[in-house]
């Protein structure tokens, strides 16, 4: 059963959702040769350009690599590096076999100098190899919702076989950001890193992010606020061209960008800024109350018709645009006509569906808000004759004295 209401009280709030679909792409102009930007609450794509075109993610790969390592270490495991980690190319700290680091050091030192030889050691503390860890990755990817996404290693150095695209990255970037640890590393502008083994070794660690701080290094054309970056992370190979995932925050409003293959080191920045900016100006957060209603059902067996009283438990919350009316904005209620066994309160029935101009982008979950059996009761009959009065007289209140 469907049925379908106008929308009527928004107001601002913060909320995670499912992802949900594209608006119409603004005519920003980007030298990335793909970009996404999303709202990271809910998933919705405000910008994209070329999103799902397969290409080498670089040092994005990290976020992943990052992840896997604050869910699986305790805050005081002790990485010790292997001849493997030591050796690969472009590790900016310099470990050497046998060196030992705190997990979350090395995690956040990684980031922000990307190194490569603090991602293998990080794997193969973790999976043992580089090869296992690359799988547990994939699962990963897979389980935040990742199509195109293949890792063959824990840095983002060439592998053919080492792929993603720019809403693949801004899956895990979403996800990523969902944890606190994770979203204090990328939000470092740099540190000092203390190793246990050789103790007293130290090393200063800057984050390669320039959006995080604007000073005479800076080289970023774009205006921006640096207060608003929440990070995230930067990457290049010469395959992968220069290649930014960034987050920015103000008020109520989160977003993320991700620039693939742009056309210089500094054009990443200014590409991330200006679709940033563009989200910060354009998007509100707006939620709606999903009322309790009754839906008359019957039981396929013996064919009894029953009222339910359903509901849910949580508002729906979506990420608007400037440009989009409200009035084009409607809920449906899906509720199937026909069960086949009793239904136990609080269980899951359908889904209240917010649609914009027909097109779904948002839904939660309807439950049961009693139990209701095949044999049909008195009072079950009274609810389904006294609840739409109920609710008309409640509207009626809250119109007028509300």
């Amino acid at each position: 059963m469907v049925k379908k209401f106008s929308l009527s009280i928004f107001a601002v709030v913060f909320f995670i959702t499912s992802l949900v679909s594209a608006a119409p792409s603004p005519s920003i102009q980007v030298t990335a040769d793909s970009a996404i930007l999303v709202e990271a609450s809910t998933g919705r794509v405000i910008y994209e350009k070329n999103a799902d075109v397969v290409r080498p993610p670089a040092s994005l790969t990290k976020m992943m690599t990052c992840i896997i390592g604050l869910e699986k270490f305790s805050p005081f495991s002790d990485v010790v590096a292997s001849q493997n980690a030591a050796s690969t190319d472009f590790s900016t700290l310099a470990l050497n076999s046998g060196d030992i680091v705190n997990s979350y050091e090395l995690l956040t030192g990684m980031m922000l100098v990307s190194d490569n030889g603090g991602a293998v050691a990080v794997a193969e503390n973790i999976a043992g190899s580089v090869q296992n860890f690359a799988q547990m990755m994939n699962d990963k990817a897979r389980e935040i919702g990742c199509e195109y996404t293949n890792f063959a290693n824990p840095h983002g150095l060439p592998n053919p076989n080492h792929v993603s695209t720019a809403r693949d990255m801004s899956k895990i970037a979403m996800y990523c950001m969902k944890n606190l640890n994770f979203r204090q590393i990328v939000s470092t502008q740099k540190m000092t890193m203390n190793w246990k083994n050789p103790a007293g070794r130290t090393i200063l660690c800057e984050n390669t992010n320039e959006l995080l701080y604007k000073d005479d290094r800076s080289r970023i054309n774009v205006p921006y606020n640096p207060a608003e970056i929440t990070g995230i992370k930067t990457g290049y190979t010469d395959a992968a061209g220069p290649c930014l995932a960034a987050g920015a925050k103000r008020n109520d409003v989160e977003l993320i960008a991700v620039v693939l293959h742009c056309e210089t080191h500094d054009s990443r920045f200014d590409d991330a800024a200006k679709l940033l900016n563009y989200g910060l100006e354009n998007v509100r957060m707006m939620r709606q109350t999903v009322k309790d209603h009754v839906e008359n059902i019957n039981f396929a067996n013996n064919g009894k018709k029953a009222t339910l009283r359903v509901g849910a438990n949580e508002e729906i919350v979506f990420a608007m645009l400037s440009s989009e009316n409200i009035e084009n904005f409607s809920i449906e209620y899906e509720v199937p006509k026909t069960f086949d066994e009793n239904i136990e309160r609080g269980q899951v029935v359908g889904q209240a569906v917010l649609k914009y101009a027909g097109e779904k982008i948002a839904s939660v979950p309807l439950f049961a808000r009693e139990r209701v059996t095949k044999e049909i009761s008195i009072t079950n009959k009274i609810t389904g004759w006294t609840m739409p009065f109920f609710s008309t007289l409640k509207n009626f209140w809250m119109e007028y004295f509300g």
